[in-house]
């Protein structure tokens, strides 16, 4: 019997933050003043190569004043990429069209969009930002125009390079929220199989507990309970029931620390903790129920019991003890036959079977029918069958079925 043991729970990874930082947003804004700042210096030192002569066709207001403020306002616009993008998205690739300043931001805008990787979000922006550049150097000339065909397509490879960059930090998000999601289910299926093999533990600790405990003591309530009720035994037979008491009373103690033993540190079982009983000490248990008062008629066939695998033998006491203690309980004064039968290759039978009694069962041992339901269990997990149930209306049998292969 195993014993599981866990330490404080491994909390689960936090989920990447929806929200950015003060920082991650304060870089951005930095990043997109650096960009439009950048192409405005530029645009300033292309459409004035000199001072003292305006060129024809430029607005010098519109671009030394209106252009930055404009800017500024599209930089602004920034914090509101998150919660409407493709607004935001439009109005500053607008702003583009008056501002070569509002650049930066249009371009930090798009770039958000791209990450959102929802291309019917992505197309109508890009075809929107290729259409403003062009109708921008047609507005405002700096030079030789090109042809409208190759200004439309700079324009668009320039914008196809915002969006792939965006659309590759999204799918960078999205695998680090994929690679999140996989920790938390792992954590969570970890738990699950935690919280499984700690009640498969209890239900190992309650049946051995009961397969050590339940014999010791119902001999020790049965004694009792005729103390009680018996004011006229003789002397001797009282020593003998107050005997029995205190041998059981003091094995139950010593079976209960041992197992307590076992299940406080797995580890430290020596030599000293008695084996586990099997059906070599089965004479020693036949003899403990005869002195408790319950006859039992042994009918042994068993060939080469020494070849018997060591689980199936322990499988096999522990149903001859579950037999004999609850005919104890439910049918006193009954007569108990035990059979065993089986070799290797065909299997072992174990039978247990008693008359119903006349005399009144002792009310004082209770039955909640758990012993059997794990002796069920024990069987089918060692591979066998298990039948119990009254045969007729005066004969109980309790009958396992184990494998014994050769």
């Amino acid at each position: 019997m195993g014993v599981v043991t866990a330490g404080a729970e491994t909390p689960l990874p936090e989920r990447i933050p929806d929200r950015m930082t003060w920082w991650t947003s304060t870089g951005r804004v930095l990043l997109a003043l650096l960009i439009g700042g950048g192409l405005w210096l530029v645009t300033i030192a292309v459409a004035f190569p000199d001072s003292g002569k305006e060129p024809a066709g430029v607005r010098p207001l519109l671009m030394v004043v209106v252009d930055p403020v404009v800017g500024v306002l599209a930089t602004g616009l920034l914090l509101l990429r998150r919660r409407l993008p493709m607004t935001t998205g439009v109005v500053t690739t607008l702003l583009t069209l008056v501002s070569t300043c509002a650049v930066g931001a249009q371009t930090v805008v798009l770039c958000s969009v791209a990450t959102r990787q929802r291309w019917r979000e992505i197309v109508p922006l890009t075809l929107l930002t290729v259409a403003v550049g062009v109708a921008y150097t047609r507005l405002f000339p700096t030079g030789e125009p090109l042809p409208l065909w190759a200004e439309a397509l700079i324009g668009l490879l320039l914008t196809a390079v915002i969006v792939a960059v965006g659309y590759s930090i999204g799918s960078r998000r999205a695998l680090v929220r994929a690679w999140v999601d996989r920790a938390h289910t792992a954590l969570a299926e970890q738990r699950a199989r935690v919280a499984q093999a700690r009640a498969a533990e209890r239900t190992d600790i309650a049946r051995e507990m009961h397969d050590v405990l339940a014999h010791r003591i119902s001999l020790v309530s049965m004694h009792a309970g005729l103390l009680a009720y018996r004011e006229d035994l003789p002397e001797e037979e009282r020593r003998s029931a107050v005997a029995a008491i205190n041998d059981n009373a003091h094995a139950a103690l010593t079976d209960l620390r041992e197992v307590l033993g076992v299940l406080r540190d797995p580890d430290s079982v020596s030599d000293s903790v008695a084996p586990q009983a099997d059906l070599t000490m089965l004479e020693d248990l036949i003899e403990t129920t005869r002195a408790a008062g319950t006859g039992v008629v042994l009918d042994e066939d068993v060939a080469d019991l020494d070849t018997l695998p060591g689980s199936i033998s322990r499988t096999a006491y522990r149903v001859v003890q579950e037999g004999l203690t609850n005919a104890r309980k439910h049918a006193p004064g009954s007569l108990v036959r035990l059979t065993l039968h089986g070799s290797a290759g065909q299997g072992l039978e174990v039978a247990v079977t008693n008359r119903r009694s006349v005399a009144q069962p002792d009310a004082q041992v209770p039955g909640a029918g758990l012993g059997l339901l794990g002796l069920t269990e024990r069987v089918e997990l060692a591979g066998g069958e298990l039948r119990h149930g009254w045969e007729g209306d005066d004969e109980h049998r309790l009958v396992a079925r184990l494998p014994w292969r050769p």
